[in-house]
């Protein structure tokens, strides 16, 4: 099992699961963090961390996020680590609690 970053991360990309991963396993786009599955040894300190409740199992991800579960996958081939506390994005607040992000996700790094 590993876990997957889901839609509620878009547009907030909050920090909190970055500092307290012991693997590194966390990889920064513009707007979304992604998890490394090759990576993850399944410890769940991240997932109490995340103030947005972005974080599943790869078994618990709702069914409407599947996606998901690629999109981590694809995106940690390409996305750099990031491996320290960052600030959230300004309009982390206003996104936490809005739906349906998938479209706002952007892939390239720049």
């Amino acid at each position: 099992m590993t876990y997957v970053v889901t839609q509620s991360c878009i547009k907030c990309k909050y920090t909190d699961c970055v500092d307290v991963c012991p693997v590194d396993c966390f990889v920064e786009g513009p707007n979304f963090l992604a998890i490394d599955p090759e990576e993850c040894i399944d410890c769940t300190l991240c997932v109490a961390e995340c103030p947005v409740e972005a974080i599943y199992a790869d078994d618990d991800v709702p069914e409407d996020q599947q996606e998901f579960i690629e999109i981590n996958e694809r995106l940690s081939k390409v996305w750099p680590i990031i491996t320290s506390r960052k600030d959230p994005l300004p309009e982390a607040e206003e996104f936490s609690t809005k739906t349906d992000k998938l479209p706002l996700l952007i892939e390239d790094v720049g």
